[in-house]
C-alpha cells in the first residue's frame, strides 16, 4: 500500500489545532494522526521522534509564519508604521481566527509542554514584543513606553482570546485588537 500524501500546510493546521486544544499532555497519538490525515505509522514515519518532535515541528511552522505575516512586517521601515500595525493586526486575526483559536504558546505553558518547549515559548513571545517595541518606537513613543506597550499587546491578546473561548463569543479578540490600534494610534 502507498504511504498517504498529505501537503505540508495541511499536515501542520491539523497538527497545530490539535496541540492548541489539548496541550502537549493531552495531544495522543491517536488525536495527532486523524487531525493529519496520516495513518499512525505514517505520522511516525515523517515523525520519527514522536510527539515531542511533532510539537517541535509545529512550533518551528508557526515561528516562521508568525515571522512572515507579524513580527517582519511590524519592523518593515519601508512601509510607514501606521500600515505596518495594520498589516500585524489583520495577520494576527487569522492566526487565531478571527479569535475563535487559542494561542499555541498558552497550549503549552501547561505541564510538560513548558518543560519541553520553554525556551521557544519564552524566545517567541520575546520576539513579539521586540518588534511590538520598534513599531512603538517609531510612531514616536521612548523605548521605556515603547516596551510597556509591547507587553500590554501580548496581554491584550492572550486575555481576549481566553475570555472570547469561555464566553464563546469573538468579541473581546476583536475588541482588543481595536484597542491595541487606538493605543499605538494616539501620538
Amino acid at each position: 500500500m502507498r504511504p498517504q500524501k498529505v501537503e505540508n500546510k495541511e499536515l501542520m493546521e491539523g497538527l497545530i489545532s490539535v496541540i492548541r486544544a489539548k496541550g502537549y499532555d493531552g495531544a495522543s497519538l491517536n488525536d495527532l494522526s486523524a487531525s493529519s490525515g496520516l495513518k499512525k505509522a505514517s505520522l511516525y514515519h515523517r515523525f520519527p521522534g514522536g510527539k515531542k518532535e511533532i510539537t517541535e515541528m509545529v512550533l518551528a511552522y508557526v515561528a516562521t509564519w508568525v515571522e512572515n505575516n507579524i513580527t517582519d512586517p511590524l519592523t518593515n521601515s519601508n512601509v510607514k508604521p501606521e500600515d505596518r500595525l495594520a498589516t500585524a493586526l489583520e495577520n494576527i486575526n487569522t492566526l487565531y481566527d478571527q479569535g475563535n483559536s487559542i494561542c499555541l504558546f498558552r497550549a503549552l505553558t501547561m505541564e510538560t509542554g513548558m518543560e519541553l518547549f520553554g525556551k521557544q515559548v519564552a524566545d517567541g513571545l520575546k520576539k513579539w514584543i521586540a518588534a511590538f517595541r520598534e513599531l512603538g518606537i517609531d510612531l514616536g513613543y521612548n523605548t521605556a513606553e515603547a516596551d510597556k506597550m509591547a507587553q500590554e499587546v501580548l496581554v491584550k491578546i492572550q486575555g481576549s482570546l481566553i475570555i472570547a473561548k469561555g464566553l464563546g463569543t469573538v468579541k473581546p479578540f476583536q475588541e482588543s485588537l481595536a484597542a491595541i490600534e487606538k493605543m499605538y494610534m494616539k501620538s
